[in-house]
């Protein structure tokens, strides 16, 4: 039998007919969604979503959950919960409140982990699968296909750690900023404010014990308390003081924290965070 009718016109089955058709409208929408892989830059290293997935699915999924909304199977048994990626809401920031965090801040918890949580330090990982780690975690939030993100907030040079500095942070610890309400008088965690505390998920929450010698939530050194201070850690009650405490005042505040150790001591340059390379 002829191909062509009789007009000269062609009998193509349905089918391909269809596909011609759709062809053009399926390309158009999968290129957005090509386009929009996330990436992550960690000093020289790119991070790559698809390389991250697996990585989720091996070593996260448990607490975080398939769709990263900290609803995994682990969620239930664990506390405090698993963070919700799909707020693209961190505590561990070194941008202003509210701001997106930066691919180092989220590399250095992924190899850091985070003090008196399930979240371990995943040291295991190399460098590029961390970097591929965050690009995956991105992916939960639109936040980061639809906002930019702040600069970091700057940290001065260390102001010299006196008894002077130590007094005037007690005055703002106690009676300024009224930081005892939550914390404690001692710094122990048992302000008269330490049961209410809710977190943006309205879930219980305990403040941050300053008398034990261990790492604080987002680091290890001076400077990354003084960051915590002035960014604060979203998420949770714990505000930004950066518009209600001048550095040399922050500065103050962190040789009063320290003072309330048992066994106060500086940590290594070597091991201190918040570098922002992801090394070798």
């Amino acid at each position: 039998m002829s191909a062509l009718s009789p007009k000269g016109t062609s009998h193509q089955p349905r089918a391909l007919q269809c596909f011609r058709l759709a062809a053009p409208i399926l390309a158009f929408c999968l290129i957005p969604s090509l386009a929009h892989a996330q990436e992550s830059k960690v000093g020289d290293k790119t991070g790559r979503e698809k390389n991250g997935k697996a990585l989720y699915q091996r070593y996260c999924i448990g607490c975080h959950g398939p769709k990263g909304d900290g609803q995994g199977e682990n969620a239930p048994y664990i506390d405090p919960k698993p963070r919700d990626f799909t707020l693209g809401i961190f505590k561990c920031r070194s941008t202003p409140t509210g701001s997106l965090p930066t691919d180092s801040d989220l590399y250095d918890t992924i190899g850091r982990g985070l003090d008196r949580s399930n979240m371990p330090q995943w040291l295991p990982l190399s460098p590029q699968e961390r970097t591929d780690l965050v690009a995956y975690v991105k992916s939960f939030s639109p936040r980061f296909r639809t906002e930019k993100m702040d600069p970091p907030v700057p940290i001065p040079a260390e102001t010299p750690n006196t008894r002077d500095s130590i007094e005037r942070g007690q005055t703002l610890y106690q009676s300024t900023l009224k930081c005892q309400q939550c914390h404690g008088t001692t710094g122990a965690g048992n302000g008269p404010s330490s049961s209410s505390l809710r977190d943006d998920k309205d879930q219980p929450i305990v403040p941050f014990q300053f008398d034990t010698p261990t790492r604080f939530k987002c680091g290890t050194s001076n400077a990354d308390l003084y960051r915590i201070f002035m960014t604060g850690l979203d998420g949770t009650p714990m505000p930004s003081y950066v518009d209600f405490v001048t550095p040399a005042q922050a500065w103050d505040l962190v040789h009063y924290l320290r003072s309330l150790q048992k066994q106060s001591r500086e940590v290594s340059p070597a091991v201190a965070t918040g570098s922002g390379k992801a090394g070798n």
